[in-house]
């Protein structure tokens, strides 16, 4: 039971810990869209790097906060009937659909995999004027795909202690409670 407790806490601070560094990213963007706003329309002169820049950044921020949005339970859910089900009867929804999301994660894990090793071996690059390398931002794929992996796991493991009742939902700690 206490090396289930360590990998849930240990799995929750890393997604937590890189959660709120890839928070800051969004800031960076903005500053990219206010740089070419400015740069278009005060300085008639838009440059060319500014909005891919900023796209490539935020599918690095989506990618990677995954896990992070998993820990904190934000992720959409249909919960016409979830909702109105006790916390062990929704540990045991949660463990039944988890098939389906481990499912989809190896998947996404197989091919986005695949596809970054590509990336990674050919030293791809965009082929715009500008011609950055995407291979960095595809390799993103793969690690947040892992953690979201990760995070998924110790989310099932805390479903199926409360499901068997070794523990209620106010005794298991979630991302904010582990600081």
């Amino acid at each position: 039971m206490r090396l289930i407790h360590a990998y849930i806490n240990g799995i929750t601070r890393l997604n937590e810990f890189i959660g709120r560094w890839v928070a800051y990213l969004i800031f960076l963007i903005f500053m990219l869209l206010l740089l070419e706003v400015f740069m278009r329309y005060l300085f008639s002169s838009p440059t060319s790097w500014t909005n891919e820049l900023g796209q490539m950044l935020f599918g690095a921020y989506v990618v990677l906060s995954g896990g992070y949005v998993m820990a904190h339970r934000d992720h959409v859910n249909v919960d016409l009937l979830y909702a109105s089900f006790g916390p062990r009867t929704r540990a045991w929804v949660d463990i039944f659909t988890s098939s389906m999301f481990f499912l989809f994660m190896a998947a996404l894990l197989y091919f986005g995999s695949s596809m970054a090793w590509e990336s990674v071996q050919g030293m791809e690059t965009s082929y715009s004027a500008w011609n950055p390398p995407v291979w960095p931002i595809k390799a993103m794929i793969p690690l947040g795909t892992l953690l979201l992996l990760l995070q998924g796991i110790a989310k099932l493991l805390q479903d199926i202690l409360i499901a068997l009742g070794h523990e209620s939902p106010s005794d298991t700690s979630h991302a904010g409670d582990a600081q």
